[in-house]
């Protein structure tokens, strides 16, 4: 990965994590990794753990930042969840899968999207 698509995704979490914060989520974590995969964020949102992951583009050139997560990537999602879980000893009553696109194509604010419940 290159050092500007790295500031990009980096970036991107950022705003992402202001937005959910902004919505009244509690960030718990932040680039969660196991030998599975990595977790973006999660959140708490009320009593719903939130994993979330987030897509930062610059350009909708090679597709939109919401069109990456196919159903592999979910059952990844869910599995990185429950291995999450495990590692933190905490067994929420709801866990939500969310998705957050973050485009920033170098012209003003970057524009938000945020998909609840994707898998």
């Amino acid at each position: 990965m290159s050092l500007q698509t790295n500031a990009l995704g980096r970036y991107g979490e950022t705003v992402a994590a202001a937005h959910l914060r902004a919505l009244g989520m509690v960030v718990l974590d932040r680039n969660w990794r196991c030998n599975v995969g990595e977790i973006d964020l999660v959140l708490r949102d009320g009593s719903e753990l939130v994993i979330c992951e987030v897509k930062t583009r610059s350009s909708t050139t090679c597709g939109g930042p919401l069109e990456v997560v196919d159903e592999a990537k979910a059952a990844r999602l869910r599995l990185l969840a429950e291995l999450w879980q495990e590692h933190r000893g905490l067994h929420p009553p709801e866990v939500r899968i969310d998705l957050v696109g973050v485009l920033q194509d170098g012209h003003g604010a970057a524009s938000v999207t945020h998909v609840r419940g994707v898998a």
